[in-house]
């Protein structure tokens, strides 16, 4: 019986070194908030177990997702990451085609019934019985069902299959539908973000695989581990907004200064994910610190949320610096009512104590 191939194995075969190995298995583990002892779990599963058979299929999308996939900085590079999985299908990078590539769909389903992750980038029209999207000679959403039938769990990479996207906005004609309303008895890991960050893809592919079993998710279907913050729990424009700085126009002296982009129509208040921490393009940036104010991309329905350049929320910031005299006046007329009681308080007990003396 041949060994089982696992994720160290076939990066060693690779050239990769022992030492380049700890390394990665620690960033995932700070990625995911895990700590040293997350990094010697993930060290010792990657060298024990099985590759996870991953089928990754697409529907009405743009390919973003898997342009963000492939680009993920830690876990190490794409080599690595496609190394971790087993990646049996993949239309989109996948040397096979045609019923080649049918053919690999149907030995997955069958040699690894109940053990493979399906990975779903897009989402299936239902209009006109799913015609405007064919793949393989057969609706898309056919193909998902079947496909669905037999995984251990599916991941809804992106917004168009967390919630649908810009295919799904208003007047939506082709009833383009998010997987989760298509799909019932199958857990769903929504991954939101048009697209959503590398190193968010790649660590919750990376712990499916360290631990063989989902992260936690929130109500909403979303791992806790990238999406339980708003990106304005964490912007480092934030003291701006409690202190009431503001962008007001672009490029104004408030822009050059870095000012909160909150009345630019910045939706990092409402919006929950990790840009503000894990940031972009391996850690470089995101987009408000490049000077754009958050879109909300993964976030229910932003498309039909917009327009992106108008304030649609209404937050009550502190406004310390624009409103530290009527605070301060505030405070001194609470701090002098307290003093008029305790005086008014003091009195009475002093009266009350000479009528009791005059009684005795």
């Amino acid at each position: 019986m041949a060994a089982i191939e696992t994720f160290y194995d076939v990066i060693r075969r690779q050239g990769v070194t022992r030492r380049s190995f700890t390394k990665f298995c620690s960033l995932t583990a700070a990625s995911l908030g895990m700590g040293p002892i997350g990094a010697a779990k993930i060290a010792n599963a990657l060298e024990t177990k099985e590759r996870t058979p991953v089928i990754w299929m697409h529907g009405l999308e743009c390919t973003c997702c898997s342009e963000s996939f492939i680009r993920s900085a830690h876990p190490l590079v794409k080599d690595v990451v496609l190394s971790m999985i087993s990646l049996d299908y993949d239309d989109t990078i996948m040397a096979a085609a045609g019923h080649q590539a049918e053919a690999i769909l149907q030995e997955t389903k069958e040699k690894y019934k109940g053990k493979y992750i399906l990975a779903v980038e897009g989402n299936p029209p239902l209009n006109e019985g799913g015609m405007f999207c064919i793949d393989g000679g057969k609706p898309f959403v056919e193909k998902l069902k079947w496909m669905a039938e037999d995984a251990m769990a599916i991941i809804a990479w992106g917004a168009c299959a967390s919630w649908g996207c810009v295919q799904a906005a208003k007047p939506n004609p082709t009833q383009a539908t998010p997987i989760d309303k298509v799909i019932h008895d199958k857990p769903i890991i929504k991954v939101p973000g048009c697209p959503p960050i590398a190193e968010v893809m790649t660590g919750i592919v990376t712990y499916i695989t360290t631990f063989g079993k989902l992260p936690e998710l929130d109500r909403q279907g979303r791992p806790n581990m990238f999406y339980s913050q708003r990106i304005h729990d964490k912007c480092y424009r934030r003291p701006h907004f409690d202190a009431g700085q503001f962008v007001e126009q672009w490029d104004d002296e408030s822009a050059r200064k870095g000012h909160c982009l909150y009345k630019m129509g910045c939706k990092g208040p409402t919006t929950y994910n990790a840009c503000s921490t894990v940031r972009w393009n391996g850690g470089v940036s995101f987009p408000i610190q490049s000077g754009h104010g958050c879109i909300g991309c993964s976030e229910d329905g932003f498309w039909d949320k917009g327009p992106f350049y108008e304030r649609l929320t209404n937050i009550h910031q502190f406004g310390v610096e624009k409103n530290a005299d009527e605070i301060g006046l505030a405070a001194a007329g609470v701090v002098g009512a307290a003093v008029a009681t305790h005086a008014a308080a003091t009195a009475v007990k002093r009266i009350l104590s000479k009528n009791n003396d005059h009684s005795a």
